[in-house]
């Protein structure tokens, strides 16, 4: 789904955030409609959006910044409405205008770029998709992540999941990931990650509190559980922080598959809420890549492609799972809340 529209986009994601169980943080969004009525930089820039605003989340950017004015404490006049205890959306548009209009020049710059929302959650479909790959490839996997914001999911090797009673990954973890799932449970198979590194543009250092509060501002208010998981993620990269580097998607792609494979390791791309952002030069460039790559793999060193990402129509994420050698495969094994809270699994 498309939609250029800002009103309309800014409707679509205040929807969105209500049917993803977040009704305070879509009022928030709703009431940027009235930001595009004040006359400010902010609310020109954002009427004169250009691009589609679904597609690069740019109701969500100013959502990020007025969550973030809130949690430094410099304006917390949005407190009550994240408590769910002001509701009235006409009071809520007047103070988010008032808002805008104040903080014109602070609001700004959270326009520049896409929010990251790194969640620990969503990880619960990509360790689904390892459980059930390692029945088709083996154990043993090498991950690669693009789009890893501060690499949270980076670190999904070091958190515990409880996937509908199939368990994975160390018993004394600090984070543990179990949503509500639905349909059968992934395979009880074994699943060794071998080495995990991720890129992005503008990765965040956890270890840094300014950086780590931004994060933060983009976790939408109503989710105090997923504040908890980011907390524990930040607690966790202070001990020891995930491998990151700042590099383009393209290229981070291109040098993972120049390195030298480990036999018997199978060589995983994977990405969550991420695809969406990337300019279609990029995601064509990365397809051919992969394509290229796995039709002329060997058996021995298997590669792997695991997408969560969003299906717009349906407001549900999707994991889809393409491997080779030996002729593509591909198949979706679970749809799931854009957060995590529940895994419905499809697959075998």
């Amino acid at each position: 789904m498309e939609i250029a529209d800002v009103r309309e986009a800014i409707d679509w994601q205040a929807t969105h955030s209500e049917k993803a169980g977040a009704p305070c943080t879509g009022r928030v969004i709703r009431a940027e409609l009235a930001i595009l009525d004040t006359d400010t930089a902010t609310g020109r820039r954002m009427a004169n959006w250009h691009g589609l605003s679904v597609a690069d989340a740019m109701p969500l950017r100013i959502a990020g910044g007025l969550h973030w004015l809130f949690l430094t404490g410099e304006d917390r006049r949005l407190e009550p409405v994240y408590a769910g205890l002001l509701t009235d959306q006409g009071t809520i548009d007047a103070i988010v205008a008032d808002m805008a209009v104040k903080y014109d020049a602070r609001l700004m710059p959270w326009l520049d770029g896409p929010p990251q929302t790194n969640e620990a959650g969503r990880s619960a479909s990509v360790m689904a998709g390892l459980l059930w790959l390692s029945g088709e490839l083996g154990p043993k996997f090498e991950l690669n992540e693009i789009g890893a914001s501060a690499g949270v999911n980076t670190m999904m090797g070091r958190y515990r999941y409880d996937l509908g009673g199939t368990t994975a990954g160390p018993s004394l973890s600090r984070m543990k990931i179990a949503p509500e799932w639905r349909g059968a449970p992934p395979p009880q198979n074994p699943v060794e990650i071998t080495a995990v590194r991720g890129c992005d543009l503008t990765p965040i250092d956890l270890t840094d509190p300014d950086r780590a509060l931004r994060l933060k501002a983009y976790v939408w208010a109503d989710a105090t559980e997923r504040m908890a998981r980011l907390d524990t993620a930040i607690a966790m990269a202070r001990q020891a922080a995930p491998d990151l580097v700042k590099q383009d998607a393209v290229e981070f792609v291109r040098e993972m598959l120049a390195r030298p494979q480990e036999e018997g390791v199978t060589r995983v791309l994977f990405h969550t809420v991420m695809w969406q952002y990337l300019p279609d030069a990029s995601k064509e460039a990365i397809s051919e890549m992969m394509e290229a790559a796995g039709t002329a793999g060997e058996p021995t060193r298997p590669l792997a492609w695991i997408s969560l990402e969003t299906n717009r129509a349906t407001f549900a994420h999707e994991l889809h799972v393409r491997y080779w050698p030996g002729g593509e495969q591909a198949v979706q094994l679970t749809t799931a809340h854009p957060h995590g809270a529940w895994v419905e699994w499809l697959g075998g």
